[in-house]
């Protein structure tokens, strides 16, 4: 990176070191985003050349998904190289880009990092395999086999089967709490913990504005590798494939969570410190998930934001729902700070995933503007986008290979963007694209959407721009949740504004009280939202009321 790029990038990082509070954060998963040279598979220019459509959202910042050296084996989830650009992906040159024209849009720019694993490409691995006494002998988790020959203990893995891979070449199982060709790094060797750090530092020479840490959770596993004890059926919550996955059975209480990982967030914080640098971490835990949130966003020498998978679940939150994880983050993480999502890159949409028609994507929309906490938006979420059927012979994902038809993967959520209706490919690529475009998006394309002035799109432009507008929906503190029925209302405050918000989650109409104080309109003309009165006001079905008045 020249000596200039540099000096804009820090000077744009230094504006506001709190800008990732409160900050909505538009995830770009790459292969499916924008191809520019015709090869079907999405890229860093091809991004770059949609920038001013993420501006014209006015999201705060993006998010972009790995696009490391890696052999794709899950698709940039295993790193072969921390510090260049896969090829398919373009150079680091074309890195650089992404970087000066994203802030000269005033976007922030947060990657990737996953820092629990790499491929079993990674020159480090292939060192490390060759015998017990190499230099990087300790930088994977290797253990000899029970008198038996079987795995050391009982850990799962997340794609299926026992976390340990015999390797005939060292003599010793390793683990992998993913795929047997992502070989977990072993946190409790300190050279490890150094060699990550330089690659966060690499990253952050380059411009970045902070990271989106994979399976944050997972760096440190128990060094006595204690076997998990079981978890009874009542409880099997997770998100991702519960039915089907052996992997839910387990209380995970020794193969991640471990407190010794404090310890090296403490050191990633302090690099960042020195850029103003943030980072939302993903927290993988179904019975834990807050606690743990709670735990790695407290104070100030930790992470700044962790999401947790409440709002990523199979069901549409109720209002008894949200106020129940509310309280709970109230209870466990109120010194942290939360960043929500309804969908990502792991997940089935959640227009599909919560049956939920424009009226309801509408408001759950507006709500997750107003929530106290960061947000992110999942690429084409701002369209509407159900998942897509993608055929098995046209899947990608091994996770979705290994479990069907049972659970179909996560291809369904990774189709290409549709930009345009007037072709197969949806202005995506020139070529075939990886996965095939759904013929049902072509008609929730963004230029269609574009020329309709009711689409869904739009209504995500005012959502995000209500959230702008006021310092407390930002940044405020969030008060008084009450429940009645279907309706949700909540108070919004800081110096200078108050907020009352309130929507009915519901097709049937309910009644809101307003507290004492003379309320104004706050949400302008977006669409599901209705002007507040003095004292009460009837909500119909899916409708909201925002309101302000002066003060805090």
């Amino acid at each position: 990176m020249n000596a200039k790029a540099q000096t804009t990038s820090l000077t744009h990082l230094a504006k506001d070191p709190d800008w990732w509070r409160g900050a909505v954060i538009y995830q770009i998963y790459p292969r499916s985003f924008q191809d520019s040279d015709g090869d079907g598979v999405g890229d860093l220019n091809g991004i770059v050349s949609r920038l001013p459509y993420i501006a014209s959202l006015g999201v705060d910042a993006i998010w972009i998904s790995p696009f490391f050296t890696s052999p794709m084996k899950d698709f940039g989830y295993d790193v072969s190289n921390y510090c260049d650009v896969d090829p398919m992906f373009g150079t680091l040159a074309d890195f650089d880009a992404v970087i000066e024209a994203a802030h000269s849009f005033g976007l922030k720019v947060m990657i990737d990092l996953v820092l629990s694993h790499t491929s079993d490409q990674h020159p480090w691995f292939a060192e490390s395999r060759i015998s017990h006494d190499n230099a990087k002998a300790n930088w994977y988790v290797w253990s000899d086999p029970k008198p038996d020959g079987t795995p050391p203990n009982n850990w799962l893995s997340i794609f299926g089967g026992s976390a340990w891979q015999w390797d005939g070449q060292r003599m010793q199982y390793f683990l992998h709490n993913f795929l047997s060709s992502q070989p977990d790094l072993n946190f409790h060797e300190p050279a490890v913990q150094k060699a990550l750090l330089d690659v966060a530092h690499f990253w952050l020479e380059r411009g970045v504005d902070g990271f989106r840490l994979d399976t944050i959770n997972f760096y440190v596993h128990d060094q006595q590798l204690r076997n998990n004890p079981p978890l009874a059926p009542e409880l099997r919550n997770a998100t991702i494939a519960p039915q089907v996955n052996p992997y839910n059975h387990q209380n995970h209480l020794y193969d991640k969570n471990q407190p010794e990982n404090l310890e090296f967030l403490r050191k990633l914080r302090t690099i960042m410190n020195d850029y103003c640098a943030a980072a939302v971490g993903e927290v993988g835990d179904a019975q834990r998930g807050l606690e743990i949130l709670g735990e790695y966003t407290a104070g100030n020498d930790l992470m700044q934001m962790c999401y947790a998978f409440e709002f990523l679940a199979n069901d549409q939150p109720t209002a008894t729902e949200i106020d129940e994880v509310m309280a709970r983050v109230e209870e466990v993480a109120a010194d942290g700070w939360p960043c929500w999502a309804f969908s990502n890159h792991d997940t089935m949409r959640h227009a599909s995933r919560w049956g939920l028609d424009q009226h309801g994507l509408r408001l759950m929309t507006t709500l997750m503007m107003c929530l106290r906490g960061s947000a992110c938006v999942y690429q084409g979420e701002e369209l509407g986008l159900p998942e897509a059927d993608v055929a098995f012979e046209d899947l990608q994902d091994p996770y979705g290979i290994e479990f069907w038809p049972e659970f179909k993967g996560r291809d369904g959520c990774r189709t290409p963007m549709v930009w345009e209706r007037t072709n197969q490919s949806a202005g995506f690529s020139a070529g075939k694209p990886w996965l095939p475009v759904h013929s049902g998006h072509l008609k929730q394309s963004v230029a269609h959407q574009e020329d309709d002035a009711d689409a869904i799109l739009h209504h995500y432009r005012k959502a995000i721009a209500l959230r702008r507008a006021h310092p407390a929906l930002m940044k405020g503190r969030q008060e008084d949740m009450r429940v009645d029925g279907d309706v949700l209302t909540f108070v919004r405050a800081t110096e200078g504004e108050i907020l009352f918000c309130a929507f009915n989650l519901g097709a049937e109409p309910g009644q809101v009280v307003f507290p004492d104080g003379h309320w104004t309109n706050a949400a302008g003309d977006l669409r599901g939202a209705v002007e507040p009165s003095n004292k009460t006001l009837n909500l119909g079905g899916w409708q909201c009321c925002i309101a302000v008045k002066k003060g805090g």
